[in-house]
């Protein structure tokens, strides 16, 4: 078990100790699940109180919060974004991952595969001709390398990971289970009665510290390549197509579908399960909500939510205004009536 005291939790993420500073941290936890000897985290006033009396021995806060504080029922770290100093004390207290290079006996490796140094592969592994592996590669059970890929320095491979034939993997990329790079992509021509595929000869190219989540699909290009930029974070169950283009430091929440030849740009945000059209722009800096649709472009910095999407704002005002649809609808019905009345007794005078 790992035992830190409270001033080196301090000194790690360059925060101030209030209290005990030899206060012995052994975990870290929520709120709601801490006990003695764990550290938690809180970011809010709100959430310090609940922090402050649970069963947790310290609390990470800002200096602002603690200020604020009357009774200091226990010790604190003390630093201006608690959030990223918890970071760092999970990855503290994070068990240290075990990797034994090698390679195991029951891969099947090409001949003329070049591999770097101190990398490790798994039971079950297919590499296929002409692909590069790295130096620090790790490559787990059942992951399968189609022809000429290639595979940067420290990059992990999960377990039953499959490479189609010509991608291109940066350095220190995290590649979870069961992710498919490189199918083909969806595209079919109705001839005559007949749907005929579409040939996909194109490539997938990933930037250095790409991290793509299990179960994430990255269809290869028509022609040219799909490209994720480096230090993008794709999730969980993401469905990216053909010829897609995604920049820097982006963010792709679990669920989200981006369709052929879309651009998105760099620091883009996407929330869970949103959706991109084929063929449109989403500018660097946007941020598209949860479920958001979008079916146009989206201007560099705006925030689009609903569907079809358009700037939140917007929808936040229809949103507003639905429940007072159906009392709309009964005036409105109202004055049909009485409209419909008058113009009977109108009609009655002429005569």
């Amino acid at each position: 078990m790992i035992k830190l005291k409270l001033e080196e939790l301090a000194a790690l993420v360059q925060g101030t100790v209030q209290g005990d500073s030899e206060t012995i941290i052994c975990g870290v936890a929520s709120v709601e699940e801490a006990v003695e000897g764990d550290i938690v985290f809180a970011e809010s006033q709100k959430f310090l109180k609940s922090a402050l009396c649970s069963s947790a021995s310290a609390v990470m806060t800002r200096p602002d919060f603690a200020d604020a504080l009357t009774d200091r029922v226990k010790p604190l770290i003390l630093l201006d974004n608690p959030r990223v100093g918890f970071m760092s004390v999970l990855e503290a207290f994070m068990p240290p991952r075990v990797i034994t290079p090698g390679i195991h006996p029951s891969a099947t490796i090409a001949d003329g595969v070049e591999i770097g140094d101190e990398v490790s592969i798994g039971a079950n592994v297919v590499i296929e001709a002409g692909s590069k592996i790295g130096n620090g590669v790790v490559i787990s059970p059942n992951v399968a390398i189609g022809r000429e890929c290639s595979i940067g320095d420290r990059t992990t491979l999960y377990a039953n990971v499959s490479l189609y034939p010509q991608v291109a993997l940066g350095k220190n990329c995290v590649v979870h289970a069961g992710a498919v790079i490189g199918a083909d992509g969806f595209g079919f021509v109705l001839v005559g009665s007949v749907l005929r595929k579409v040939p996909h000869l194109g490539g997938v190219e990933i930037g250095d510290d790409v991290e793509i989540g299990a179960n994430t699909t990255i269809d290869r290009a028509k022609t040219s390549v799909t490209r994720i930029g480096s230090g993008t974070k794709i999730d969980n169950l993401v469905q990216i197509a053909h010829n897609v283009v995604i920049g820097r430091f982006c963010v792709i929440a679990a669920g989200t579908a981006i369709a052929g030849g879309a651009h998105i740009g760099d620091g883009v945000i996407m929330g869970g399960q949103a959706g991109v059209k084929e063929h449109i722009n989403v500018g660097s800096g946007a941020r598209l909500a949860a479920r958001a649709g979008a079916i146009s472009d989206v201007p560099a910095g705006e925030t689009y939510s609903g569907f079809p999407g358009r700037p939140h704002r917007e929808t936040l005002r229809g949103w507003a205004g639905l429940p007072r649809v159906p009392e709309a609808l009964r005036r409105i019905k109202e004055l049909e009536d009485r409209l419909a009345e008058l113009e009977r007794k109108a009609g009655g005078s002429d005569e």
